[in-house]
C-alpha cells in the first residue's frame, strides 16, 4: 500500500510539471521547457522497440526537438536535419559554413535556431530549413538556446565560448543586449520569462534579468560548469566539473546543498532533471544519481558502463538515460532499478526527446535513433 501511495504520489508531481496537453505532441527545447527541467509527463512503455534510424556522415552530440511530426538535430557532419517522425525520412537538411554542429536546436516561432562550432547562430524556416538570418559570435555555440517573450517582443538567448550571453530579436536576429561573463559558456541559460540563469567555466553561477541583461546576482559554485542549469522557483539546480551537485537559493544567492560521492566523485558534465521532489543527473563516475530535492541526499545511484556525460529525461516514474557505453537505458525513478536498455555501440551523449510514445535520440555512430511502442 505504501509503495502505491509512493507511485501515485509521483504520477501527481509530474504532471503538474507539464506544459499542458501539447507537451504530449512537442519537445521544441533541449531539456522540455524554458527552465530546463528535463520532464515530461509522457506514460512510456516498460519496453520500447527501435521503429526507424537515419543516418548522417559523423558522431552526433547534438540532442533532437520535435513539433509538428518532425524531429530536427544537428550532427557533426555540419549539418541540421529535419526527419519525418513517423518513418525516419529526410525533410530537408541544412549545411552550416563548414562547421560541427553540436548545439541542440531551438523550435519556436516557426523557425529553428541552432548553434555552431564556427560561431554563428543560424535561424531557418521549419518547415524548408531555407535561411532566414545568422548571428555571428567570436566563438563556439555548443549550447542549446532558449526563448521567451519580453513584454510582448519574442527574444532569443543563447551563450557563446566568447564568454557572452545574447539576447536576439527573434524575428531579425539583431542583437537586443549582450551580457558578458569571465570565462567560456558552454551550456544553455534557463529563464522563466524575467530572469535568466547560466553557469559557465568562471565557476560561477549567474543571475540575469531578461529585459536588459542586467545582473542581480552572481554565486560562487566552486568549479566551472560545463552543463545546463535548471530554473525551479527560486532555486537553480546544477552539476560542476568539480563533482558537486548544487542547489542554489537564488533570493539569499546562497548554496543549499552539495552532493558529491566521496569514493568515486568526478566530473558531471550532465544537465540535471527535476521534479517536486528529485534531482537526477549523471557523472564521469559512470554512475546516474537520484538526488532529493530537499537535502541533496542520495535517495539511489544506477552503474553503467562508462562515464554519463549525457542529461535525463524524466517521464513520469520513469528516467530515461544515454551512456558512453553505447547504451540508452530506462530506469526506475523510484528505487534506480533498470527496466530497459538497448545497445546502439556507440556513445550517446545528448538528451533523449520524448513524445507520445515516442523517444529520439542521436548517437556517436552517426545515427538518429526513434523507438517507440
Amino acid at each position: 500500500m505504501r509503495k502505491f501511495v509512493y507511485i501515485l504520489l509521483i504520477h501527481v508531481g509530474l504532471c503538474s510539471w507539464a506544459f499542458g496537453s501539447e507537451s504530449q505532441e512537442k519537445w521544441q527545447i533541449f531539456r522540455g521547457d524554458a527552465n530546463l527541467t528535463g520532464v515530461s509527463h509522457v506514460e512510456l512503455p516498460e519496453q520500447l522497440r527501435l521503429l526507424w534510424t537515419f543516418k548522417t556522415d559523423d558522431e552526433i552530440r547534438s540532442s533532437a526537438v520535435i513539433d509538428d511530426n518532425k524531429a530536427y538535430i544537428g550532427s557533426s557532419d555540419g549539418a541540421v536535419y529535419a526527419l519525418n517522425i513517423s518513418d525516419g525520412e529526410k525533410i530537408w537538411a541544412y549545411k552550416t559554413d563548414d562547421s560541427v554542429v553540436e548545439a541542440p536546436p531551438l523550435l519556436a516561432d516557426g523557425s529553428v535556431f541552432v548553434g555552431s562550432l564556427d560561431g554563428i547562430l543560424y535561424a531557418l524556416d521549419a518547415e524548408n530549413g531555407s535561411l532566414k538570418w545568422k548571428f555571428e559570435t567570436d566563438g563556439k555555440i555548443v549550447g542549446s538556446a532558449n526563448y521567451s517573450l519580453i513584454e510582448g517582443m519574442p527574444r532569443i538567448f543563447f551563450g557563446s565560448y566568447d564568454s557572452k550571453i545574447y539576447c536576439l530579436d527573434a524575428q531579425s536576429g539583431k542583437s537586443v543586449w549582450t551580457y558578458e561573463s569571465k570565462n567560456f559558456i558552454n551550456g544553455s541559460p534557463a529563464t522563466d520569462g524575467e530572469r535568466l540563469i547560466f553557469g559557465g567555466c568562471d565557476a560561477h553561477l549567474h543571475l540575469i534579468s531578461t529585459k536588459e541583461g542586467v545582473s542581480s546576482a552572481i554565486i560562487d559554485v566552486g568549479s566551472y560548469v560545463a552543463g545546463s542549469a535548471a530554473l525551479v522557483g527560486t532555486n537553480a539546480y546544477l552539476g560542476t566539473y568539480g563533482g558537486k551537485a548544487i542547489a542554489v537559493d537564488l533570493a539569499t544567492k546562497k548554496i543549499i546543498w552539495e552532493y558529491g560521492d566521496e569514493e568515486n566523485g568526478a566530473a558531471f558534465i550532465s544537465s540535471p532533471a527535476v521534479t517536486e521532489d528529485q534531482v537526477v543527473i549523471g557523472s564521469r563516475d559512470q554512475f546516474l544519481y537520484c538526488l532529493d530535492r530537499k537535502n541533496g541526499r542520495m535517495i539511489w545511484k544506477f552503474h553503467t558502463r562508462d562515464e554519463v556525460d549525457g542529461s535525463p529525461t524524466i517521464c513520469r516514474d520513469k528516467v530515461l538515460i544515454g551512456s558512453g557505453d553505447g547504451r540508452l537505458y530506462m530506469i526506475s525513478l523510484i528505487d534506480g532499478s533498470e527496466i530497459w536498455s538497448y545497445e546502439v555501440g556507440a556513445e550517446i551523449v545528448g538528451a533523449p526527446a520524448v513524445i507520445k510514445n515516442t523517444v529520439v535520440i542521436g548517437s556517436g555512430d552517426g545515427l538518429v535513433y526513434c523507438f517507440g511502442r
